[in-house]
């Protein structure tokens, strides 16, 4: 007689409630599996994984000077983000904040580069409005087609980033192109008077910290307390309710586009007119990708996303250091970028679902 234990895996079964302690818990459980893992990885790639976490997780936080780097460049990420939540909820995902972040940039080049002998505290509010006005122009044209057409959103945001990539090389390499540039595409310098002020002194970190902070105050009291706010909600978990309801689906793809667009554009200006001081090829540098991450590895939640653009900014400092002091590839950085979101996905899946375990079963064979 044998006695044969039944095979049988785990089933995920959906709670009465999301929990809590799943909710809080996920992000720092992705953070130490994609962490894991990439230390696996480099040492496959024959570097010291002390020296790669030391340089990429705790360089950033060890003077003042590498810390105000990492908010430089949280900033543009956490604003971006703070866009894109607010659609990801209402179940609108706008996978092009990359071209909306270039035309931002571009609309606002337009003023110093047109009137380069300007001068006026007006010059960077202006740019920056007018950024935010070409972010939100560019995605109204995913809108358009979403709504009129039922085109998909995913597929035509993302495409309009490849046509917006392509207006930035033709301005650059034509009618923009500084001519005193030594043949780099790149525009002029800009104007004193069209530069964001600066913000700390000693630092790189300008004013458009405030504005993103005071964006991602608005956004939660949006989401949180707002009505409008509600209405995305409820049409991105129960659509066919919130139909029933008389909310206008074309009216929430409009306003998550919009909203998502702004964003994106108007940290495209303050780019230009903060850190890069002139418009160039290298504006695309991949932030509203990024930024997909840090929305979602912050919950979706504003104030979470508070944290996970700190997190990716400090991602992107370290992997700088790491590729200068452990000589990591860029390739390298950019897997544990996905590896952090594939990593959260998975674990955030446990907020409303928990693994269910059968019984064993015995049978006996004689």
């Amino acid at each position: 007689m044998s006695v044969l234990p039944a095979a049988f895996l785990p089933t995920l079964v959906r709670r009465e409630r999301a929990s809590l302690a799943a909710t809080l818990l996920a992000p720092p459980i992705a953070l130490a599996v994609a962490t894991i893992l990439n230390l696996g990885l480099y040492v496959l790639l024959g570097r010291d994984p002390i020296a790669v976490v030391h340089a990429m997780l705790l360089e950033p936080f060890l003077s003042w000077t590498s810390f105000s780097e990492v908010l430089l460049k949280a900033a543009p990420l956490l604003l971006i983000a703070q866009g894109l939540a607010i659609g990801f909820r209402a179940k609108v995902f706008n996978i092009g904040a990359e071209g909306q972040f270039i035309l931002g940039a571009i609309f606002a080049s337009a003023i110093p580069v047109w009137f380069p002998q300007a001068t006026g505290q007006w010059i960077w509010p202006l740019m920056l409005l007018l950024g935010a006005l070409g972010g939100g122009l560019w995605a109204s044209l995913t809108a358009f087609w979403r709504v009129r057409l039922n085109a998909n959103e995913i597929l035509v945001s993302l495409m309009l980033s490849l046509v917006a990539a392509q207006l930035l090389n033709y301005l650059l390499l034509g009618p923009w192109k500084d001519p005193n540039g030594f043949n780099f595409p790149q525009s002029v310098m800009f104007q004193y008077d069209a530069m964001v002020p600066i913000l700390i002194s000693g630092t790189r970190v300008n004013v458009s910290l405030l504005l993103t902070l005071a964006f991602s105050a608005a956004a939660w009291v949006f989401m949180q307390k707002s009505f409008t706010g509600y209405k995305l909600q409820v049409g991105g978990l129960a659509p066919r309710a919130a139909g029933y309801a008389g909310f206008n689906e074309g009216w929430a793809i409009w306003l998550s586009l919009l909203i998502g667009g702004f964003a994106a554009g108007l940290a495209g200006a303050a780019e230009v007119a903060g850190p890069l001081g002139q418009l160039q090829r290298s504006i695309s540098t991949g932030y509203g990708y990024a930024a997909i991450i840090v929305a979602y590895l912050g919950g979706l939640h504003p104030l979470g996303i508070v944290f996970s653009a700190l997190l990716m900014a400090v991602l992107y400092i370290g992997g700088d250091n790491a590729m200068v002091s452990a000589n990591l590839p860029i390739a390298a950085v950019r897997v544990f970028q996905g590896s952090l979101l594939l990593a959260y996905l998975i674990a955030v899946a446990f907020v409303r679902h928990r693994l269910e375990w059968p019984r064993a079963a015995v049978r006996s064979q004689s």
